[in-house]
């Protein structure tokens, strides 16, 4: 199974111009704890976390005494990344990517060696998706040596598929979902915002050709999440 088995492919992402406000409010509305910051041309530039956030409040909260700036070694850089104001000055630059062929097993050393929870997936050098701990969590759950279920190209156009399906005619946000197929057996997991939509995924997925069986494991939205 690869990166393309698994990532997600709606990606919430903003350009070097955004401001930290519209930011934080992404984060909150779609339930994710980070963005890839992008250019014109989709190229990825680099990503803001929570992180890079939090590092904001703790400034604005915090007033270190002179020594202690000394001994912290406190920099220009870190200067422009705890007072900027907009995704270019704050985003942690040049970061990890991946391609869509990648293993799962090569992107989960990739976290671990990087120590970050998420990384890009990159074509010809555009963003076209990415892949978090909880999507390879859920690719190693179908792809563990009980279920003796192995990936096929069938199956990553029935993925795509179910994704185009949901993404143009349910109103449900594909953003916020995942799609899982392992020789015609699909795995839904993510969040919606109700049973309606929940109901709504799981016939987009069964009526798509090729598909086997369904496993919902879609859940809710928390309550007030969608309001921010």
């Amino acid at each position: 199974m690869q990166a393309a088995d698994v990532m997600t492919t709606n990606v919430i992402s903003v350009t070097a111009d955004a401001e930290v406000r519209e930011i934080a409010s992404l984060l909150l509305e779609h339930g994710i704890s980070a963005v890839p910051v992008i250019d014109a041309d989709q190229r990825v530039l680099g990503i803001v976390s929570e992180g890079d956030l939090m590092r904001r409040v703790e400034n604005d909260t915090e007033h270190k005494s002179w020594w202690l700036k000394l001994i912290s070694g406190s920099s220009a850089g870190e200067y422009v990344k705890s007072h900027g104001r907009r995704a270019g000055e704050i985003m942690t630059p040049k970061p990890v990517t991946i391609g869509e062929d990648e293993p799962l097993h090569r992107i989960a050393s990739l976290l671990e060696k990087h120590r970050i929870k998420r990384v890009p997936v990159v074509r010809d050098g555009r963003l076209v998706g990415i892949v978090s701990r909880s999507n390879l969590l859920r690719g190693f759950s179908v792809t563990a040596p009980d279920t003796g279920l192995d990936v096929t190209g069938d199956d990553r156009e029935i993925r795509d598929a179910i994704l185009k399906e949901v993404d143009e005619n349910t109103g449900v946000l594909v953003d916020r979902i995942n799609v899982i197929v392992a020789e015609g057996n699909v795995q839904l997991w993510g969040l919606v915002e109700n049973q309606e939509e929940k109901l709504a995924v799981q016939v987009a997925a069964e009526n798509t050709s090729g598909v086997k069986a369904v496993e919902n494991n879609l859940g809710f939205v928390p309550r007030g999440m969608a309001s921010f």
